[in-house]
């Protein structure tokens, strides 16, 4: 008799379930994230944890279609501001509100960012947030 069941641990996976479980991860090892969004160059929202409630947009506002394209925009300048001022490659950008911190990753042919409460252990967050942004980095070139 022939068992009809996949086996999802040899099945291949799809660029999207990488991408979310990489975010899953991050925010599992590092307490304080708020949300995290992976936008590509375009401004369309690539993927965002904790998934959004399209009858809610304000349960997690970064999984917005406005939110997206405004992190596209926001590392696009950034990075013609550095090459204009010859200071390289844009490693990170980081934008602090009274209530919070918003840490911004380039990821390949994508962008990472990340939302944070104000008081929370930013080091931990920016050592997380930049080796996800690689690991996302890989995940849409491979």
């Amino acid at each position: 008799m022939q068992n009809n069941k996949r086996d999802t641990s040899t099945r291949p996976r799809f660029r999207s379930e990488l991408i979310d479980e990489t975010l899953r991860k991050m925010h599992l090892a590092v307490p304080g994230i708020k949300a995290s969004v992976v936008v590509n160059r375009d401004g369309l929202l690539v993927a965002a944890f904790p998934p959004g409630d399209d009858d809610d947009m304000y349960a997690n506002p970064t999984s917005s279609p406005q939110v997206a394209a405004m992190a596209a925009t926001l590392i696009g300048l950034a990075e013609r501001t550095l090459g204009r001022l010859a200071q390289g490659e844009l490693e990170r950008l980081m934008i602090e509100g009274e209530d919070g911190v918003m840490v911004v990753y380039p990821a390949g042919r994508a962008t990472l960012a990340v939302l944070v409460g104000k008081n929370e252990q930013l080091s931990k967050v920016l050592y997380a947030a930049k080796y996800t942004a690689k690991d996302i980095g890989g995940v849409l070139s491979g």
